[in-house]
């Protein structure tokens, strides 16, 4: 235990630096942003900060921690949720979801020459849930931290530009507020960003914008379980045979109990203060063990991939939501 604590406190200290720029600088911006741009400055400034001593903490956050996280990040769902908002909603977002991540892994793989694990990163940080959904597929693909990295860069920049770019369409596609609500919960990378864009255009498209999301976040659970069914069987898989995602269960556990349980509205919000936390050293200790030029090996595909997904999801999940609102 006494070897984990000094990479643990590192992952400490920038995680709370973190959370206190998100509250301070931009609430829109996810802390775990902040906690792997911080992690990787610290950690090409001084590199000798993710190896030697400092190492084996930083291996339990990006691991044990990290699905940990992941697996309690169920509490912001519940069933009813998921009810709320009808079965257009639902449709939309499966519909999305699917579309998405496929499109990622045939255009990353076979178009721009990615790996299968940079494909399927990004691919899940636009399809799901940004960068909490990269990292929760980052043990399933068994990504290498700068392929991690780089998927949540293009969730940063495209969810960024959503997040101003939808309330600017708002006045121009002629939606309703649910359907509108529904389009950006069902098209926008991060809750934070869907929030930020939802508040934006009125409370009435937040709340519809925000059950959307969350019904989206709910599916990661189950994605992770048959991507890594699917990686296990798959013979272009090659080395990155996909370990079972048990966490992944556990978040379906937790979205369960949080249904059927009336669970105090304190433990709610304790739960959902440390699995913040939780997530937020996993990104920290993630962006330390990343060397920019990793990074730069990497090039511009998949940041090409992003943007190819992200003009998908605003014009296609346009689209889906204008039939499916009708139809539904």
């Amino acid at each position: 235990m006494l070897k984990l604590l000094k990479g643990l406190g590192l992952a400490v200290a920038l995680s709370a630096t973190s959370i206190m720029l998100a509250k301070v600088l931009d609430s829109s911006i996810s802390p775990l942003i902040y906690a792997i741009v911080l992690g990787l400055v610290v950690g090409n400034v001084i590199p000798k900060l993710a190896h030697g001593s400092w190492q084996p903490g930083l291996d339990f956050c990006k691991k044990r921690l990290l699905r940990l996280g992941v697996a309690f990040y169920g509490i912001h769902i519940t069933v009813q949720h998921i009810a709320s908002v009808g079965a257009g909603a639902l449709v939309v977002d499966v519909i999305m979801l699917a579309s998405t991540l496929g499109l990622g892994y045939v255009l990353g793989k076979r178009w721009l020459g990615l790996d299968t694990p940079t494909s399927l990163l990004v691919g899940a940080g636009s399809a799901i849930c940004g960068a909490a959904a990269v990292l929760a597929t980052e043990p399933v693909v068994r990504a290498k931290p700068q392929q991690t990295t780089v998927a949540v860069g293009t969730v940063v920049i495209f969810g960024t530009l959503a997040m101003f770019i939808y309330p600017l369409l708002y006045p121009l596609l002629g939606m309703t507020k649910a359907a509108m609500g529904i389009y950006t919960g069902a098209t926008i990378h991060e809750v934070a960003q869907v929030v930020a864009a939802g508040e934006a255009m009125g409370s009435d498209v937040a709340q519809t914008a925000v059950i959307t999301k969350l019904t989206r976040v709910m599916m990661l659970a189950p994605v992770l379980v048959l991507l890594g069914h699917w990686l296990s069987r798959s013979s272009d898989a090659g080395a990155v045979r996909a370990p079972q995602p048990w966490f992944a269960y556990g978040f379906i556990l937790v979205v369960v109990i949080n249904s059927v349980v009336s669970l105090p509205t304190a433990w709610v919000d304790t739960i959902k203060y440390l699995d913040s936390w939780a997530l937020t050293m996993a990104m920290a200790a993630l962006g330390l063990s990343t060397h920019l030029s990793e990074l730069k090996s990497v090039g511009w595909k998949p940041m090409a991939l992003g943007a190819i997904l992200f003009l998908h999801l605003i014009g296609t999940g346009f689209l889906v939501t204008q039939l499916a609102t009708t139809w539904f």
